[in-house]
């Protein structure tokens, strides 16, 4: 994959950066949405797909990028479909500066060492190239005003931004209440960026919904004991 398009992780991350305080905004969140969007990313580029609410790699050749690769090979270690939720939600937290240091690496924004209450010390980040992230954003300013269907990169950005509820920093107040509803619906245009968008918020929501069971044959429903059910929860949550 060469470096004349930008990634989805770092067109969310770009999104998120304050051109002002140099900091992003929905930290904790954005962490989640940079995990699906690595997902998105892999998928545009036909290395997994879904499978269900799963996702399957599809082809492991590696993309080039080394940060999408690393995500790619753990999809491909683990040897069968994974449900997005608990991708999302897995021990891969700190992506943020995971991806700071990436755009730093590749020029896109530069690091400014400071410090708070004049100890701590600070590093926030500014973009080296303004137009870049004016780019990001008319596109998205384009999806949401006239109503025309984005292409899949740009409705998948939507997706994620309005997951990690960037919403509110991109189009505040009261007189930005409809341009934060259609950043919303926008999740419909794009099945991938909307299984991922959708697994973010329920992650930050605590749902790893199981997959129904069918019914009983008999249509009579097992005696399952309270011991057997508290069993049964804590795999699952092991999991």
């Amino acid at each position: 994959m060469g470096r004349s398009r930008r990634t989805l992780p770092e067109e969310l991350l770009l999104l998120a950066l304050d051109p002002t305080t140099g900091t992003t905004a929905q930290p904790q969140s954005l962490d989640l949405g940079l995990a699906g969007a690595q997902l998105v990313e892999l998928a545009l580029a036909g290395r997994i797909a879904p499978d269900g609410d799963r996702i399957a790699v599809v082809m492991p050749r590696p993309t080039g990028d080394p940060t999408l690769d690393s995500a790619l090979e753990l999809l491909r270690r683990r040897g069968s479909p994974v449900r997005a939720v608990h991708w999302i939600g897995g021990p891969r937290l700190g992506l943020r500066q995971i991806y700071l240091a990436h755009l730093e690496r590749c020029g896109m924004v530069h690091a400014v060492a400071g410090q708070m209450c004049g100890v701590l010390p600070t590093t926030r980040y500014q973009a080296t190239d303004t137009a870049i992230s004016r780019d990001i954003r008319t596109r998205l300013d384009s999806a949401i005003r006239t109503g025309v269907p984005p292409d899949p990169r740009t409705a998948a950005l939507a997706a994620l931004a309005h997951a990690v509820g960037l919403g509110k920093h991109l189009y505040p107040g009261n007189e930005g209440r409809s341009s934060r509803s259609r950043l919303r619906d926008l999740i419909r245009h794009d099945p991938m960026g909307g299984l991922v968008a959708h697994a973010v918020m329920d992650v930050q929501n605590g749902v790893a919904a199981q997959p129904r069971r069918a019914p009983a044959p008999s249509g009579r429903q097992p005696a399952v004991s309270m011991q057997a059910r508290r069993g049964g929860m804590a795999r699952v949550a092991a999991h």
